[in-house]
């Protein structure tokens, strides 16, 4: 084991709520504060640790996927830009809920539960009821705690966090927080459809275990890795004739120049990857180590479910696209709308770049509803005629002008072309746009 991975290890055995140091880590285990400050900036990716302002660095519960809409009390400091009155021990906790303290102690103490958060201002008396009934509180306005609410803060383990922001935009920026996690939460990753099981074979196995795992796994494609599981090649069907020898080894068929993943990309960029180099397997790795693969039929299986499923949280082209209702018109997609706020540059005006944002959205749509489950811009021309005030309301018309029935052999890939022509309400014509996009079908 490296002093790199020891250093790891000794980080994932310590208990939660743990402060780390790069000074004491290689003080304790003999090594360089090189290495132990490496080791500490790979286990804060790896979400087993926290860096907080003016209190340093924290061990954290690693905080799964499907639950990264939670927040920590630890992470709300950085999100206040505030710090930290009290209650140190308690900043790796998870935020379950907020309650602003707007109301009477009689009447808000039903709202405070164990592991909330409270944001109120001076008013130490809820101030006090809130950490008693083990809940965190925010301080806004720029005010200070008293020395018993310290005391009862520490003596409870609930943070106590001191801020300039007024309460009001204390609300918004956790919930802008919580709405983005959301929105993150919903994206596939590779890591949740990759098998971590995925057979593979070693450098110093023959061609005569590459066809026994073969005939065991019913698999053709298998990475190939070292003792300490670094990737070293890939073996595919390509590689393998029907008179190789037994005995050759395997380091010297297989391939070295692999296309590999990692396990926080996104399926649809996964998916890009895979359709561009016009290929059907892909090894996961992390630190250069083989964790898993993943296989195109994986890959389009997820964008087919992700693109059934409901969106909770929204985003620049969701927001701007609420305002536009659509209908088919023939063979022409017809959109109807207005110029949203979003879309103004400084001076009234549409900036090129949101409608051109607006174009490609538009052309995508247009193509998601007949048959094809992911879409990548691939080059887009833009003519604008006049400028388009606020509030003007809008027509644009989508043509598809090209299909892509025919794949490209080589690359393993489809195109479609797509026409836009968006005229304002006097019907002159603002834009006429030309969209390639890159196609994975159903």
């Amino acid at each position: 084991m490296s002093k790199h991975e020891e250093v790891i290890r000794y980080i994932n055995n310590l208990n939660v709520g743990t402060r780390i140091s790069v000074r004491t880590i290689a003080s304790f285990l003999s090594i360089s504060e090189g290495t132990a400050y490496r080791a500490i900036k790979e286990c804060e990716e790896r979400g087993l640790v926290t860096t907080i302002p003016r209190i340093g660095t924290i061990r954290i519960e690693k905080v799964e996927k499907k639950n990264k809409e939670v927040l920590t009390f630890g992470e709300i400091v950085g999100i206040v830009e505030g710090s930290i009155a009290a209650g140190k021990q308690g900043i790796h906790k998870k935020l379950e809920h907020f309650v602003i303290g707007a109301m009477t102690p009689e009447a808000i103490e039903e709202y405070i539960t164990p592991g909330s958060l409270l944001i109120v201002g001076n008013r130490e008396e809820v101030q006090e009821l809130a950490l008693m009934n083990n809940c965190g509180i925010i301080i806004t306005g720029g005010f200070k705690c008293s020395d018993k609410v310290k005391r009862l803060a520490d003596y409870n383990e609930m943070p106590v966090i001191c801020t300039w922001y007024d309460t009001f935009t204390v609300a918004s920026m956790i919930n802008r927080a919580i709405s983005e996690n959301t929105v993150k939460k919903e994206i596939i990753l590779v890591e949740d459809i990759m098998d971590y099981e995925y057979p593979y074979l070693t450098i110093g196995d023959h061609v005569s275990n590459w066809r026994k795992l073969m005939e065991n796994t019913s698999q053709v494609e298998f990475p190939v890795v070292n003792d300490d599981m670094k990737l070293m090649g890939l073996v595919t069907l390509k590689e393998l004739r029907a008179n190789l020898n037994g005995n050759i080894s395997i380091e010297k068929l297989m391939t070295r120049d692999v296309t590999i993943l990692e396990p926080t990309t996104t399926v649809a960029y996964a998916a890009h990857v895979i359709e561009g180099e016009g290929i059907q397997f892909c090894p996961v790795v992390e630190n250069k180590r083989l964790i898993g693969g993943v296989k195109r039929a994986d890959i389009t299986k997820a964008l087919r479910h992700a693109a059934r499923q409901p969106k909770v949280g929204e985003n620049l082209d969701s927001i701007v696209m609420k305002k536009f209702k659509r209908e088919w018109e023939g063979d022409q997609m017809h959109f109807q709308g207005r110029v949203t706020s979003e879309m103004l540059d400084p001076i009234g005006t549409a900036s090129w770049s949101s409608l051109n944002m607006l174009l490609s959205t538009m052309a995508i749509i247009c193509l998601s509803e007949e048959d094809s489950i992911s879409l990548f811009v691939d080059n887009i021309s833009t003519y604008f005629m006049k400028p388009v005030q606020m509030d003007t309301d809008i027509d644009a018309y989508v043509t598809i002008i090209d299909r892509g029935k025919t794949f490209c052999k080589v690359m393993g890939r489809s195109f479609c072309k797509v026409e836009i022509d968006m005229y304002d309400c006097r019907k002159d014509i603002i834009a006429k746009a030309f969209v390639s996009a890159k196609v994975t079908r159903k």
